[in-house]
Order: structure tokens, then sequence, then C-alpha cells
């Protein structure tokens, strides 16, 4: 507490100090009237003290308390009045020496005079030098506060105002003052302007009197060149702080356009999240996304300033040709501004309504082709100098999209194809087997018998032999049966999902609660599909779950097939550790549906599969 009352102390000292210095050493003199008065009065006052001191000491010379006068007035006021006062002082020291001793009154009256000027030209030069120091010390101050106050706030009229506050102070000029502003400020009657120039670029506008004493004028261009260096110096923060948050804007709407595209978003959502970020980060009036179809352009996004009927719409379809933005990226494939005053061809009609003034077209390249494009228009708005460069960059995470979109759809076509064929090839195989293998057995099987029933009752031995023979062929015929299950149920084919789950339920070794409510027959890829699940899930119930009871239920509502079997075995299943679980994916993922499965330890298994179907429920 003590130290900070000591430092409390000191600043208020110190800015005591600072008054003083101010009052004592002002750049412009107090008014002359004021000199002539305290001249007269300090030397009325020195011709009262030197008659009281002769009182006391009669045989003493007190010619230098006429000095004092001058010592004041000389330090106060300038060359002129401390002159006078210097004449006025000798002559009375000569009146107050006559009266002592008119006989040496010439070369006392000398040396005082020589003296007085001596004093006079001393302090007056003193003061010259403080007044110059001090001045120079407040202008430092004054810029250093200017360095603090520019490079930390932004440029605004509240700063300038404050600043030219400061400059009418520390330059003591006389009304109107100093005004501080930007390079077009008005100049008021009774003013002239200063330009401040950042090399060969108007910075800003000073405004001081048009009357200004010379040592007035010397310290106005004493500080003209600091100023120009401040504003230069704060033009150059505020235009990097500009570029900083323009680019950390753009930055980060790149980000939230790559989050998107990297989260698998369809192209359709990042379309119009493409155009409303452009519009926003650039401040143009329109932006549109359009994809190349033959000799015309389909819009994709559109993101419209002005809210007539002139605005495109997502779906319209442009037809090529003429001198515009589309059509040249169609035609290059590259980069290309356009002036709206040359533009020509049904999208420079169709867009003549929003009184564009310039546009950039940008390619959508995809796969070495350009697919579609961005297209700016600019009506109002000052385009960024980086405009191509920013545009640029989200064309590309377009690009991404789409290409990534349509490489995800093939290879959803090119899986749903395999496992097709793999389909197909297992009802081949099956009916295959069903029609000619199983047929030819049970053919087989009827002629042994009737050949055993041929057979005289004496040869028992070759009876049994061909008793034998039946039953093998019975034993082929059943593993056939069960192969052909396997490779393809013929129930799922002839009597669809619902037969086909009650089969596998009768065949399943633990018990099964089966639940069904599909009210018509399914597509023949969702059918397979819920068949494998259900299958492999109650294969692998009964291999490794250790469960007493499973539930199985299959609901189809509103286009989407609701599946689950759920066991209240161990649990514990990793898809990764096992290829069935693995591929059970991969069939779901061509049909666009989704599995998942939840298997905590020691709690059981669930399986749930959402399928969508293409028929009417």
């Amino acid at each position: 507490m003590t130290t900070t009352g000591e430092g409390g102390g000191d600043h208020d000292a110190g800015t005591r100090r600072d008054r003083l210095l101010a009052t004592v050493l002002r750049p412009r003199t107090p008014p002359r009237a004021w000199g002539i008065a305290t001249a007269v009065g300090v030397i009325a006052i020195e011709v009262l003290v030197v008659h009281l001191l002769e009182r006391l000491a009669p045989d003493s010379a007190f010619g230098a308390v006429f000095l004092f006068g001058v010592l004041v007035v000389s330090a106060g006021w300038g060359f002129g009045i401390a002159i006078a006062t210097s004449l006025a002082s000798a002559a009375a020291y000569a009146y107050v020496h006559v009266s002592e001793n008119s006989e040496s009154l010439v070369p006392a009256l000398l040396v005082f005079t020589t003296l007085a000027l001596l004093t006079n030209v001393l302090v007056g030069q003193s003061r010259l030098r403080a007044t110059e120091s001090d001045q120079r010390r407040r202008e430092a101050d004054m810029l250093a506060a200017f360095a603090r106050t520019m490079l930390r706030e932004p440029i605004s009229s509240r700063m300038f105002e404050a600043a030219g506050a400061r400059l009418t102070e520390v330059l003591d000029l006389p009304p109107p003052y100093a005004v501080l502003g930007p390079a077009d400020l008005p100049v008021a009657p009774g003013q002239q302007r200063i330009m401040l120039h950042d090399g060969e670029t108007p910075a800003g506008t000073l405004l001081v009197p048009t009357d200004l004493t010379a040592s007035d004028a010397r310290r106005v261009r004493r500080i003209v060149p600091a100023l120009e260096a401040l504003l230069a110096a704060a033009n150059d923060r505020h235009e990097l702080n500009e570029h900083s948050e323009t680019l950390a804007r753009q930055q980060a709407a790149l980000r939230r356009i790559a989050t998107l595209v990297a989260r698998r978003g369809e192209p359709d959502d990042v379309f119009p999240a493409v155009a409303t970020e452009l519009a926003e980060g650039l401040g143009v009036e329109h932006v549109s996304l359009v994809r190349y179809d033959g000799e015309s352009c389909v819009v994709l996004a559109a993101w419209n300033g002005s809210p007539d009927d002139h605005r495109l719409t997502v779906g319209e379809r442009l037809e090529l040709g003429g001198h515009n933005a589309s059509t040249i990226v169609r035609a290059t494939g590259k980069p290309v501004s356009i002036d709206y005053a040359d533009a020509s061809g049904p999208i420079a009609e169709r867009l003549d309504q929003r009184d564009f003034r310039s546009g950039l077209g940008v390619p959508i390249d995809i796969d070495g082709r350009t697919w579609g494009a961005i297209v700016i228009g600019i009506a109002d708005a000052v385009p960024p100098s980086d405009l191509e460069a920013r545009v640029t960059d989200f064309a590309d995470l377009v690009a991404t999209a789409v290409y990534n979109s349509e490489t995800r759809t093939q290879l959803t076509r090119s899986r749903a194809r395999v496992v097709a064929a793999a389909d197909q090839a297992r009802r081949m195989i099956e009916r295959d087997l069903h029609d000619g293998a199983q047929q030819r057995i049970v053919s087989l099987g009827i002629e042994l018998r009737a050949a055993r029933s041929a057979v005289a009752a004496e040869s028992e031995d070759l009876r049994n032999r061909l008793d034998r023979s039946v039953e093998t062929l019975s034993q082929v015929h059943t593993d056939l049966q069960e192969l052909s299950r396997g490779i393809h149920p013929a129930i799922l084919s002839r009597g669809g999902l619902g037969p086909a789950l009650k089969t596998l339920v009768r065949r399943s070794p633990v018990p099964v609660a089966l639940t069904i409510a599909i009210s018509a027959r399914l597509p023949d890829t969702a059918e397979v599909a819920a068949y494998y699940v259900v299958a492999e899930a109650l294969t692998n119930t009964a291999k490794y779950a250790g469960a007493t009871a499973v539930a199985v239920s299959a609901v189809a509502d509103s286009g989407v097939l609701e599946l689950t079997v759920i066991d209240d075995g161990v649990g514990g299943a990793d898809p990764a550790r096992g290829s069935g679980l693995i591929g059970l994916h991969d069939r779901i993922d061509t049909v666009g549906g989704t599995l998942t499965i939840s298997s905590p330890p020691g709690i059981g298994t669930t399986l749930a599969a959402r399928i969508p179907v293409a028929a009417e429920i």
C-alpha cells in the first residue's frame, strides 16, 4: 500500500511539474499587455524594496535588485518587451542612484545597462532552448501516444478527433486549431490543408489555421513527417487486419465445405452451401453453380441478392451460346472474367435485368472434363483482387464432392451387380440341381427299387445290396437338397421372404420367436439380403452364442424393411473377426441399407438392418 501511495505521489508531482513547464515554456508567448503590466509591476516593487533596504543599510548598493524584473520578463516574453524592461529598469536604477550619489551615475548606469542587456540575452536564449527542448519532448510524447492509439485501434473518426485535439494542445495553435482526418476531409473557412502522403498515395489531411506565425509553421512542418509515417503504419495495419480477417473467414468457409464433403455429404447439400458461403464471403450479388448437359447447362444452386422475378431457380435449364461466362468456360475449360456490357446469348438475356457490371466463371473439372462451372455476378460490389483464386478453391471442393458421389454410386452399383450375378448364379445352380441331378437320383432310385422287386427271393444277398444302394441314393438326394437350399432357397423364389424365414426358424436348433409384418412381395434384392442376414445370424447364434432363445422380427412399412435378430447369448461378437458379418455388411450396403450390430459381452447380440424397398407395402 505504501509503495502504491508513493508511486501515486510521484505521478502527481510529475504531472504538476509538467503543467508548470507547459505554462512557463509555452511555444506561444503570453499577450504583450500582460508583459507590460508585469514589467511595470515588478519595477515598482523593486523601487519600493530598494527604498526599504536603504533604510536598513544606507551605505549598501542594491542595484542588483533591478535585475530581477529583467529576469522575469526575459523568461516569459519576447525580446522586444525584455529590452524595454531592461531600459525601464535602468531608468529606475538611475533614479534611485541619483538620490544616493549623483557623481557616479554614468559609470553605474553603463554597468547596470550592460548587465541588464546581457542578462536579457542570456535568459532569452535559455528560454528559447528550454522551450524548444520541452516542445520536442511534448511532440515526442504526443507521437508515442499517437502510435499506441493508431496501432491498437481501427482508423475511425473518433481516433482522428482525439488526435486533432492532442495536436492542438501540444502545438499550441490558435483557432480554428488543428484537425486531423482522412484525405478527403473538407476545408473550413480559416483553415489550410496539408496533405499527408504514404509514398505517392494520400494517407490523410492535417488542417491548420491559415494565419500561422513563423514559429507555429515551423512546429507544424516538423511534425508532418512523423504524422505521415504513423498514418502509413496505421493504414498498413488496417489493411493487414482486413486481409487477415478476410483470409480467416475464407478459410473457415472452406473448412465448413471441406468438412461437409469429408462427411460424405451429398452434392445436393454441398451445392447450396457453396453458393451461400461464396456470396457471403465475397459480398457479391449473385453466385450460381451449373452443370453442363450437351448444349445447355442446368442450375444446381443459386444465391441471388435480388428478390425480384429475375432470379435463377434450381433445376432451370439455360441454353449455351454467345459471349457469357458459362459458355466461355464450357468452350475453353478455363476461368474467365467478362464485362456484362459486352455479354450476349440466351444466358446474358436471361440475366439482363440484374444489371451486372462484371462476372467471373470458374470451371468444375472432374477426371479431366469440364463438368460444370461456378459463376459470379457483380453489380455494385467491389470484387476482391484474389476473386478467381478464392472461387477456384470452392470449385475444387465441389469437384471432389461430385467425384466422390459418382464414385460411391458406381461402386454401389458395381457391388449390386456382383451380388445380383452371384444370386442369379445360385438360382441357376439350385435349379440345375433340382431339375437335373436330383431328378436323375430319384429316377435311379425308382429303377433300383424296380430291379430289387425283380430279383428272385433266393438271391437275398443281391436284394440287400440293392436296398443299401437305394438308401445311399436317398441320403445323396437329401444332401443335395440341403446343398441347394444353402446355395439359394427355392422357397424364397416361390413364396417370398415370409415363408423363407419360417423355414429358417423351423430348422434352427435354438428356439426362435418369429414376428413377420410383410403384406406383399418385396424386390428380389431386398428379400435375398434379408434372408441371408437372418440365416447368418441364426447360424452364428447356434455355433457361438450359447443362447437359449432368439427373437426375429421382419416389418415392412413406409418403404423400409426393418429387420432385427436378438439372442440372449454370451455376446462379444466382433464383425472384424469374421467374414460372415463382413459379408452381411457388404450385402446390405449394395441394396442401400444399413446394418448395425450391438454385442456387449455377457448380455447378448442384437443385429438390426434397415433395407429400403421399392415395392408398395
